[in-house]
């Protein structure tokens, strides 16, 4: 996949014709929509399109409650404390944005907000409330002004919501296919929307490559943080969502903006996988970063010192170890005291302990580790893709929301109002003819597709280190140009197996060899990306330019996959996003 073009770039692509290497569909089912990822923004827009009427399928890789936003534990961010508003919180989210934020979608994000998490709470999600009061408890963050993070269960906020939703998901009846790999987008010879392949795994009403149709479909499958042998993320999030929009000819931007949370335990060099996270709400509360010596590096760095956006943390943390030489920073957070502990942090509290370090007696050791990708599939502001009839929300889509940096505790409000969102473009649109009514006319042809060389297993690992060692928290033109040597070499080895089966034993399609290959697709993006954006911005650091450039770089790539498998790159002439090609209705009402 070579990376192409310059300037402002073509309309939208109608299809690449690329598709994973799978069995034919061996079963079938029909819908209006269907939802693919469990966390807030996908079962938000299920119950929400159920609501309005429409044949809601959602489809999760593994259990309903087994996503992302199980293991958010800061919270969710609104205006919701006396004296905040959401020009504040709007001011606070374009700051860490770093310039490359879309306004407008930051101005729907804080405003629509506040309600939103008010609706969460009708339909079950219970907050931790203040003393002696039912008035929701608020903290901050890392990069917020105001108190103004909403939390539950002390650190299982994710949780809790996880929780409310699967609950309102099953009193409402809709129909779920659990542990199920998500494969390919369909689409009509027109290049519309017409549903999804996808493979279960051994277990329910289903069993192996089968395909849901429905004309509209929404990606929430959540991130692509195990492109990196250290993450916050669960094993699920390989990236699934982005590479099959990618396939189907949709834009990503913003790919090269994975935030790296400053504050993860520390498990040694080797550690891999997914890493116990220390919420940024311990340094809300007052715990101090540290070095070996006891000395708080980050006073005089900030204003808002440990509270400083995460990029700022992450740099600082990574500066001070490499001038001690040393793999990690601590996290002092000794004089919560114990009782602290276990009530307002009971989840990292347990998490340490079972590592053998206990955050009431001594300091946490924490180091940067992937966390949230800013970037993904591009949307607009009723999550819209640039495939018609394809829709995005959570942290596979780029709204414009988080530009450079994501604000602390952000995501989870971004899931819930533009899922939102969506349900509500999908609602105004005329409904579905009924499967029989459709089965009368001529089918829509499909469109061709050619089947994509597949990764073995063992490739995941390799892709994970390259990336971790060339397109990590420090980045330079020499180590991304080692990684997209590196991941040529494996793209190419793969294409030769799969070309010549005589000779080289191609691997046979299944969950692992279709997640490394995912992971593949993505890693090349955001490597692409990386090299072409020479400055340093929010929380992408180039060694070599370690300036922001406004005026060559206050713009975003887009993104898409050519036929030949090449990448083209074209940037916008603003920080502005420009239109969706999905268009023909007026913005519905907010929701």
């Amino acid at each position: 996949m070579t990376a192409t073009g310059t300037g402002t770039g073509p309309g939208p692509v109608p299809g690449t014709g690329i598709r994973l290497t799978a069995p034919a569909p061996g079963w079938s089912i029909e819908a209006d929509v269907v939802v693919v990822g469990s966390g807030v923004a996908g079962l938000t827009a299920a119950l929400r399109c159920a609501a309005a009427g429409r044949r809601t399928v959602v489809v999760t890789k593994a259990r309903l409650d087994d996503g992302s936003t199980r293991w958010a534990q800061g919270g969710i961010a609104a205006a919701l404390g006396e004296g905040d508003t959401p020009e504040q919180h709007l001011a606070d989210t374009l700051v860490a944005g770093a310039g490359l934020c879309d306004e407008e979608a930051v101005r729907t994000l804080v405003t629509e907000g506040p309600d939103a998490v008010h609706r969460l709470i009708r339909s079950g999600a219970r907050f931790d409330t203040a003393p002696d009061s039912q008035e929701i408890a608020l903290t901050r963050e890392g990069g917020h002004h105001r108190r103004r993070i909403a939390h539950a269960g002390g650190d299982a906020t994710g949780a809790e919501i996880s929780r409310a939703l699967v609950e309102a998901v099953r009193a409402a009846g809709l129909r779920t296919i659990e542990n199920a790999l998500v494969l390919d987008l369909l689409t009509d010879a027109a290049g519309h929307t017409s549903g999804v392949t996808l493979h279960v795994m051994g277990e329910g009403q289903h069993d192996g490559v089968g395909a849901v149709h429905a004309p509209a479909v929404v990606l929430a499958t959540g991130g692509m943080g195990q492109v990196f042998s250290a993450t916050t993320n669960p094993a699920v999030s390989t990236g699934d969502g982005v590479a099959l929009a990618l396939r189907a000819g949709a834009e990503v931007s913003d790919l090269e903006f994975v935030q790296f949370h400053p504050t993860v335990l520390y498990l040694g060099p080797e550690a891999e996988g997914q890493q116990p996270l220390i919420s940024e709400a311990v340094r809300g509360e007052g715990a101090h970063l540290v070095d070996a010596a006891g000395t708080r590096f980050m006073v005089g760095q900030h204003e808002l010192a440990e509270l400083a956006p995460r990029d700022i943390v992450a740099k600082a943390i990574m500066r001070r170890a490499h001038e001690q030489g040393v793999e990690h920073m601590y996290l002092d957070g000794r004089h919560f005291g114990a009782q602290m502990w276990e009530t307002r942090f009971p989840t990292i509290l347990a998490a340490c302990r079972s590592h053998d370090i206990d955050p009431v007696t001594e300091p946490i050791p924490v180091a940067p580790a992937a966390h949230y990708a800013s970037g993904g599939v591009r949307t607009d502001l009723r999550g819209r893709t640039t495939v018609p009839g394809l829709y995005a929300c959570g942290e596979v889509a780029c709204t414009g929301v988080h530009g450079a940096n994501r604000l602390a505790s952000n995501s989870l409000l971004e899931g819930l109002v533009f899922a939102e969102r969506i349900a509500a473009d999908i609602a105004a649109r005329p409904a579905p003819e009924p499967a029989a009514a459709r089965a009368a006319g001529p089918a829509p042809a499909a469109a061709p597709r050619t089947p994509l060389p597949l990764l073995a297993p063992e490739a995941r690992g390799a892709v994970q280190r390259i990336m971790t060692a060339g397109a990590g928290v420090l980045r330079s033109a020499e180590s991304l140009a080692r990684a997209a040597a590196e991941l040529d070499r494996i793209q190419r080895e793969a294409a030769e197996a799969s070309a010549a089966p005589a000779t080289h034993k191609a691997p046979e399609p299944g969950v692992e060899a279709w997640e490394a290959t995912n992971l593949l697709c993505v890693a090349r993006v955001l490597v692409a990306a990386a090299q072409r954006r020479t400055e340093t911005r929010g929380c992408h650091w180039r060694e070599d330019h370690p300036e922001r450039d406004d005026a060559s770089w206050r713009r975003h790539f887009r993104i898409t996959l050519d036929a030949d498998r090449a990448l083209a790159l074209h940037t916008t002439e603003t920080a502005g996003f420009p239109p969706t090609a999905d268009g023909g209705l007026p913005t519905p009402a907010s929701p």
